[in-house]
């Protein structure tokens, strides 16, 4: 007879194994090439010393001459608090009973909601790879034609089904907008709809929403090694090696252009540019640039079971939470996810995963990762914005 020890038996030794790798390999990539690691990582923060410019102690001289005087690397500190990852499931008591007596039910069950977790970790998995760790998915000024229907400059990271918090233009959180689930995304007219009455929103107001208790605590992705604040608690006032590389208004996109943005951060840093990653638009202006220069469209095959375009032997790929008209020249040798351990599940009062939720007749399981990434090379990287067709 099938029970929540079956279950217990099950999520651990079957469901594990298979979602952990899902996870590190299947989200997109880009996040496949990021090396994984748990080295620099101290009690809950990943501290990490970075070596930047070259050895200084190099000279050429006479026979008799002094030899060159020692100057050793140059280092950066970057430090940064591991990010708390979770997923979780949840099972009703009468789902598990109606099913205690075929373990043909009990697996499709256990089956679907693994396959449910699975997607919605892909998906903000890969959508964290381009923020800055704030998690601000998308911004309203106004809304449609309902208080809960929000009109955003970007659906881009928003689906059906996901829970968000609206916060005001201060960051205080709005109790009308705190845990309201999507119901609803037009991805044409850039609105989308929540649960409950909603939140009028003020001429001189705007709205950011997150995921539900993500504010500040998402991975420190590429927004954020774009950016132009701190990095990783450092100040990159007059550290030209913490910035890396912008191009905006870049217009028609032609292989020239994407040929100089390689060129530029091999000039700059010796570095070699392993991954392209763009919007779908900007693939489309790549592929409209080979059509007008009669160039063939070659394809690749790449780790984790994707396939790309390629240029020069570089993998293009366009991702879904790009920017329109945007373009990253990045070598993933740079990036380094830190974490303290690989997936795992959440135990409580002697090892069990599955718990009864206070008052309730549902059982939850909860996957965790403590994690963060980190660029070693910020200047290294290079961004195009504003890309056009020809």
């Amino acid at each position: 007879m099938v029970t929540l020890e079956t279950a217990e038996k099950a999520l651990k030794a079957v469901y594990l194994g298979v979602v952990a790798n899902q996870l590190n390999v299947g989200v997109n990539p880009f996040y496949t090439m990021i090396k994984q690691t748990s080295s620099d990582v101290w009690g809950k923060e990943i501290v990490k010393l970075v070596p930047y410019g070259v050895n200084g102690g190099v000279g050429a001289g006479t026979e008799t001459g002094d030899l060159p005087k020692a100057a050793p690397n140059n280092y950066e500190r970057f430090k940064l608090e591991l990010k708390n990852l979770y997923g979780t499931i949840e099972l009703s008591d009468k789902a598990i009973r109606a099913s205690q007596s075929s373990a043909g039910a009990f697996v499709n069950l256990l089956d679907a909601e693994m396959e449910g977790l699975l997607q919605s970790s892909k998906f903000n998995l890969g959508r964290m790879l381009y923020g800055d760790g704030s998690g601000v998915i998308a911004t309203a000024s106004d809304n449609g034609t309902a208080n809960n229907i929000f009109k955003v400059d970007s659906v881009k990271r928003i689906i059906e089904g996901m829970v968000v918090d609206g916060y005001d233009s201060d960051g205080s959180p709005i109790s009308a907008l705190t845990g309201v689930r999507v119901t609803e995304v037009d991805r044409a007219g850039k609105t989308f709809t929540v649960t409950g009455a909603g939140s009028a929103i003020a001429d001189s107001d705007t709205v950011t929403f997150t995921v539900q208790g993500s504010k500040n605590n998402e991975i420190t992705g590429l927004g954020a090694v774009f950016g132009t604040g701190d990095l990783y608690g450092v100040s990159r006032t007059g550290k030209k090696f913490l910035q890396a590389i912008t191009k905006t208004n870049v217009g028609a996109l032609d292989v020239e252009k994407m040929q100089e943005a390689i060129d530029t951060i091999d000039e700059y840093t010796g570095s070699a540019t392993d991954i392209i990653l763009c919007s779908y638009d900007a693939r489309r202006a790549y592929l409209d640039a080979c059509a007008t220069t009669r160039t063939n469209v070659d394809y690749m095959d790449i780790d984790g079971g994707f396939r790309a375009l390629s240029f020069n032997g570089i993998p293009v790929v366009a991702d879904r939470f790009i920017d329109d008209g945007t373009m990253f020249f990045l070598n993933s040798r740079d990036f380094k996810l830190h974490q303290l351990c690989d997936w795992r599940w959440l135990e409580g009062d002697g090892g069990k995963i599955i718990r009864q939720n206070a008052g309730s007749a549902t059982y939850t399981a909860t996957l965790v990762k403590y994690a963060d990434m980190i660029c070693d090379r910020p200047m290294a990287q290079l961004k195009y914005t504003g890309i056009t067709a020809g």
